[in-house]
């Protein structure tokens, strides 16, 4: 595995648990014991920040940034399930990378493209808001797939490349077959077909 394997010192009387480790770590601040917990959870870590991110490198980088964030957050959080806990604050965390992330704009950059300069939570309307809670976050995070599979596979097709994968217009147009125009049309016939879906 690419993230660094953590090892503590021998001791008799060593956490088996994730609860024991969440509450030995927060009572002795002891890294190796977080690194040797999070070491059991780091291949779902990866799983879920690839899910989103779609780039290995960037995956990588987010599985150790979370380390850097458990120091912190796992202090002043009353944790039950850690593995359920970890998970949504994974995804949380790549759903706030793609926030601040902007679309690539596509080739030739013409003065009808779809705003692409703007950040993929604005394109396709379903983000939450700079003051919502990580709960509210999840919330939108869970509806975007079934929302997506309603719209006609043209729609999803393209709004999924454009806007999830960040590919061009001209590189959507060569992965799909559809020209230009079509694209363009997909994409925002899909934008208010997901927006009208999401408001229901």
């Amino acid at each position: 595995m690419f993230f660094k394997r953590f090892r503590s010192s021998p001791n008799r009387s060593r956490p088996t648990t994730d609860a024991e480790f969440v509450a030995a770590y927060k009572a002795t601040g002891n890294l190796d014991l977080l690194g040797e917990l999070y070491e059991r959870h780091m291949e779902l870590v990866y799983a879920v920040c690839f899910k989103y991110l779609r780039d290995e490198a960037e995956s990588k980088d987010a599985v150790m940034q979370l380390f850097e964030q458990l120091i912190v957050d796992l202090k002043r959080h009353d944790v039950i399930n850690f593995k359920s806990w970890l998970h949504s604050v994974a995804r949380n965390h790549c759903l706030m990378h793609l926030r601040s992330q902007r679309v690539r704009v596509g080739a030739g950059g013409d003065a009808d493209s779809l705003d692409e300069d703007r950040p993929i939570s604005e394109m396709l309307a379903v983000w939450p808001d700079e003051d919502d809670t990580a709960l509210d976050v999840e919330r939108h995070l869970s509806r975007l797939p079934d929302a997506m599979h309603r719209l006609p596979d043209p729609q999803r097709v393209c709004i999924d490349l454009f806007y999830l994968q960040q590919k061009s217009y001209a590189e959507v147009a060569d992965l799909t077959g559809y020209d230009l125009k079509q694209v363009k049309s997909y994409l925002q016939n899909g934008r208010r077909n997901l927006k009208l879906i999401l408001q229901k």
